[in-house]
């Protein structure tokens, strides 16, 4: 039993299909079905079922090979303990963020880090938290930025900031002539959310309780309304500010712009205001530690929820000959 073959079985159970998981583990299929049979012999079991279309991990071999990720990640920290001396700020760190946190954090947080860690760049990856989880869990990302409700075994949370919730509206609308906005008052409008499969989307639902019952009564609102569903915050904010509806963002995606036609107003909810935790995590076997900890001290001083929004103007379109 090698190391080699352990990361195969890693990879295999990771993509279900020989070839892809030869490509990343740069060899030959039939040098990663050889070592996979291998290894299968020695240990007496079969580890993966095999069909003419599909590959699917046994019952024992999932087990086995989430054993075979812990070692694999020991032999990281045995690596980094024979390099004890060596800087672990001199190489690139692999961080991923949620889509509704990365966009707004990253241009702080990355000149903090510049100044502090030069000899450290990001390499950096944004996607939902499901799965951003698995590639923390498989050594693809090495810390996560996500927000909370947030738990995994052998992963290490600590949280970075809390930053509330705000009302979104066009200039005109009549709450933004309000100086704060109930959560009740939400129902009465159209109302614009991210699609399913977007943590932000569920947190917004958990913490106005009152959207549930518009988003069961989809093709019904009261008055008429209709809830729509956007791909991104960016995307949701360009509708708001079109007329379309209002909505709920996350205090840092609200103030990162700013139209020079003053097109959107922001409002504050009323007591008690719905926030989010958002918190760094990393797996309990990464060896870098220092890294994590210049991380972490970077993202929580950066100023991401009071930094000054910069004014855009509107795309301008030049029609076809």
């Amino acid at each position: 039993m090698t190391l080699t073959e352990l990361r195969y079985i890693v990879t295999l159970a990771q993509e279900k299909h020989f070839g892809h998981a030869a490509e990343r583990c740069h060899v030959s299929q039939p040098t990663l079905s050889v070592a996979v049979r291998k290894l299968e012999d020695e240990l007496g079991i079969a580890l993966f079922e095999r069909s003419k279309n599909s590959i699917r991990v046994t019952e024992i071999g999932q087990r086995i090979v989430e054993q075979a990720q812990r070692v694999l990640d020991q032999a990281g920290v045995i690596r980094d303990l024979a390099q004890d001396g060596k800087n672990q700020l001199s190489s690139p760190l692999k961080v991923g963020a949620i889509y509704t946190i990365g966009p707004y954090l990253f241009p702080h947080l990355l000149p903090q880090l510049r100044r502090v860690a030069p000899e450290m760049p990001l390499f950096i990856e944004e996607g939902y938290t499901a799965d951003l989880k698995e590639k923390l869990k498989h050594s693809e990302l090495d810390a996560i930025i996500v927000a909370m409700p947030f738990q995994e075994s052998e992963v290490v949370t600590l949280p970075l900031y809390d930053e509330p919730f705000v009302v979104v509206t066009p200039a005109d609308h009549p709450l933004a002539r309000k100086d704060t906005v109930d959560s009740h008052e939400l129902s009465d409008y159209p109302l614009l959310l991210l699609g399913p499969g977007h943590c932000f989307r569920d947190q917004v639902l958990e913490s106005v309780p009152e959207l549930v019952d518009t988003l069961t009564a989809r093709g019904g609102r009261r008055g008429g309304d209709i809830v729509t569903e956007g791909s991104s915050l960016e995307t949701i904010r360009h509708m708001v500010a079109s007329g379309l509806g209002i909505t709920v963002l996350p205090l840092s995606a609200a103030t990162a712009v700013h139209y020079k036609d003053d097109l959107l107003a922001v409002r504050p909810f009323s007591a008690p205001a719905p926030s989010r935790t958002v918190v760094l995590a990393w797996r309990v076997t990464f060896p870098r530690t220092k890294a994590i900890d210049v991380l972490s001290r970077a993202a929580s001083q950066c100023r991401v929820l009071d930094a000054p929004a910069r004014d855009v103007e509107p795309e301008q379109t030049t029609a076809a000959p």
